[in-house]
């Protein structure tokens, strides 16, 4: 199938549910907004075209349809630049970005069974298909050459049928082209027919592409859905040593669990499934990220007073106040608290930074501004 325009349908970048790098989405959003200009002035030189056609109305239903395609591509692209806010688009916002790109769209008219990579792809088989027929049109063409263009759209079914439902569809029109071939043969008059299976031919041809690309965003969405499971799997364990770490050197830990990845089951084989499937794989994975943060924060902090002590003491060597038997017994309290397992880190830090005030420089001056 020869491309609607000059100007190709960009590559989507990432996949559903990442962050995607901001210069990826920059250099997708500017080849959207070509594709989309392009398209559309293709769209209203096919709406002129069929307009002037003698039957017009035979070419108002396919224009209606791509124009309501072309739409709700337009309405997403315009909510991927206003959530990209000028390349102002936090690691949030290009997650966001990603499931505006790889989610299903919010339009009627068809549109929202696919996502808007699949949209792009369908508008532009609106568009050939769209031009086939102009072109083909009986005031334009003999029956030959529409029959010729009705075999190779056949072709290009019967590549792209996958499964047994549609071979028998294609089957089915490729025994009417037949039909129509022996009937042309033999001087009949086949223009009402082969009209009927033009349209028929097209409409399969637009429907078996859109289920093709279903088909690949599904397989790709499942390989994404396998690999942050087995992702949360291999992080899992390190989240019980973390809390079992935990529990043994801190007093009071927190009590979470540690969520079994396991209990989600295997990747389901539908897109609905699919999309619930990694929303729980996502809930999981913020709820990892509250236990790390949880267990491995009193940790961090027993670690950063162990090393904030031992600046404190070489300050206080550093300024004579080690030399003071107060100060080192404030060092010998803290260091105990710190060094206890399992660790009271309230105390610990209590004990820290009342020996941080015990090192303070001695003030220069006594009483009445007398030196010492």
């Amino acid at each position: 199938m020869t491309p609607a325009g000059p100007v190709d349908p960009p590559r989507a970048p990432g996949r559903l549910g990442e962050a995607i790098p901001a210069a990826d989405l920059l250099t997708y959003l500017a080849a959207l907004e070509r594709w989309a200009a392009d398209r559309r002035a293709e769209l209203d030189r096919l709406d002129t075209a069929s307009r002037q056609t003698d039957k017009p109305e035979a070419f108002t239903s396919d224009v209606v349809l791509a124009m309501t395609m072309w739409q709700a591509i337009r309405g997403r692209l315009d909510r991927l630049v206003e959530v990209w806010d000028s390349g102002r688009a936090d690691a949030v916002a290009r997650e966001q970005m990603s499931q505006l790109i790889w989610g299903r769209l919010d339009a009627g008219q068809g549109s929202a069974l696919v996502s808007l990579v699949e949209a792009v792809t369908l508008c532009d088989a609106m568009l050939d298909q769209l031009r086939d027929r102009l072109a083909f049109d009986p005031g334009a063409a003999d029956e030959a050459a529409r029959l010729r263009a009705v075999r190779a759209a056949i072709v290009r079914c019967e590549d792209l049928a996958a499964d047994d439902e549609a071979r028998a569809r294609v089957g089915a029109l490729r025994a009417r082209e037949q039909g129509i071939s022996t009937q042309a043969a033999r001087g009949a008059d086949v223009g009402g027919p082969l009209g009927e299976l033009e349209v028929e031919v097209a409409t399969t041809e637009r429907d078996l592409i859109v289920d093709v690309s279903q088909r690949r965003t599904l397989a790709r969405q499942r390989s994404d859905a396998e690999a942050l499971r087995d992702a949360l799997e291999d992080r899992e364990p390190t989240l019980h040593a973390l809390a079992e770490r935990c529990r043994r050197e801190v007093v009071d830990p927190p009590n979470l669990a540690v969520p079994d990845v396991s209990r989600l089951g295997d990747v389901p084989p539908t897109r609905s499934e699919v999309d619930a499937f990694v929303e729980r794989l996502r809930t999981v994975q913020r709820a990892f990220d509250a236990v790390a943060d949880a267990y491995g924060r009193p940790l961090r902090e027993r670690a950063e007073l162990r090393y904030r002590l031992e600046g404190l003491r070489a300050a206080a060597d550093a300024n004579g106040r080690s030399a003071s038997p107060t100060v080192r017994s404030g060092y010998d309290e803290a260091r105990e608290a710190v060094e206890r397992t399992p660790c009271d880190v309230v105390l610990a830090r209590f004990y820290v930074e009342q020996y941080e005030f015990l090192t303070r420089d001695v003030p220069a001056h006594g009483p009445k501004g007398a030196t010492r």
